[in-house]
């Protein structure tokens, strides 16, 4: 990654750009900082310093043709961190090059590596790169399960398998209503399943309850999280918080959340009393939280890639993933 030291420092943030490459078997491209430069010795994404007036994108295709000699033919915003060092503040803009020619070499004395995603939390990065990290390893669709009526077991089991089949990786158990007991006995069921198809099962609110299942982490609502100082669940496993504004935002990265939602975008018949954010306020809370975000609120799949271009994850849903046989309002 180009320079980062003194010398290029400006008053505002300096806007980085990076790109997430994968190999043909999966594996991500890592360069290795060179003696000399800031945070000489970790392994990054390749990329750089963007130009005053340059488009990312543009300045993420000029990185990387000089920095490594490839040409980036398609890309798309993964994630955008803001991050103060000690020393200077930056904007690392994280893009996801779905295609490209060439073949990667150093150009710049740095080492390059090919790292299986697994493998990437034991890799010595700089902490900017953190997120994105975990953005890596998060799908574009959250499904949080529909309000059903205890007893309702089958029903469930029905909608979270059919989801899984079509290709839903990320499910949270949302069971308003239902005991402990109830969810206990359900949730072992539905973490096995999930398992089977290589999907991660969150438990709406009840972290301990989580822990005890072996469940792969707790989604947190806003008020939960307001009473925490720090996140619930070891970092082998996902904490996520449900938000609506800036402080709630700000409290989830505080607390060490991995992945938040944000909502609702559109109006939804769920939440008649909440305001809409729309995609440019949706895009401007976004730009201030160094977290994968997962806009919620009256979305489609066909909402997806407008909440990339907005600086989303995905979109998480109950509707849109979970068919039309048990259809809920979002």
């Amino acid at each position: 990654m180009g320079s980062l030291d003194a010398e290029s420092m400006t008053s505002g943030p300096i806007h980085v750009v990076a790109g997430v490459l994968r190999d043909a078997q999966g594996r991500v491209l890592l360069a290795q900082r060179p003696p000399g430069t800031h945070l000489a010795g970790l392994w990054e994404f390749p990329g750089g310093k963007c130009e005053d007036g340059e488009a990312p994108v543009d300045a993420l295709a000029r990185e990387l043709r000089e920095e490594i000699g490839i040409v980036v033919e398609s890309a798309h915003p993964l994630i955008g961190v803001p991050f103060r060092y000690p020393d200077k503040s930056i904007l690392l803009d994280v893009w996801q090059v779905s295609a490209f020619s060439g073949i990667p070499l150093s150009r710049e004395s740095q080492r390059l590596a090919w790292v299986e995603p697994d493998a990437l939390d034991g890799v010595d990065m700089p902490p900017a790169d953190r997120p994105a990290v975990t953005a890596l390893r998060l799908p574009d669709r959250y499904l949080i399960t529909p309000a059903l009526a205890p007893g309702e077991d089958d029903t469930l089991m029905r909608g979270i398998e059919r989801a899984c089949r079509n290709g839903v990786r990320l499910i949270q158990l949302r069971l308003p209503g239902w005991s402990s007991e109830r969810i206990a006995g359900l949730a072992r069921r539905v973490r096995n399943l999930c398992r089977d198809h290589g999907a991660r099962l969150l438990l709406h609110a009840d972290w301990k309850l989580a822990a005890v299942l072996g469940l792969d982490g707790v989604h947190l609502p806003a008020r939960a999280a307001a009473t925490l100082v720090q996140r619930p669940l070891p970092v082998d496993r996902w904490v996520a918080v449900s938000c609506h504004d800036a402080a709630e935002l700000a409290q989830a990265a505080r607390i060490g959340a991995d992945f938040v939602t944000l909502s609702p975008v559109y109006e939804t018949p769920g939440h008649p009393e909440a305001s809409p954010l729309g995609w440019e306020r949706f895009a401007e809370l976004v730009a201030e939280v160094a977290l994968p975000v997962f806009a919620l609120g009256g979305l489609e799949t066909d909402d997806i890639d407008a909440a990339r271009m907005s600086g989303a994850q995905g979109i998480a849903a109950i509707r849109a993933f979970w068919g039309a046989e048990n259809s809920a309002p979002v």
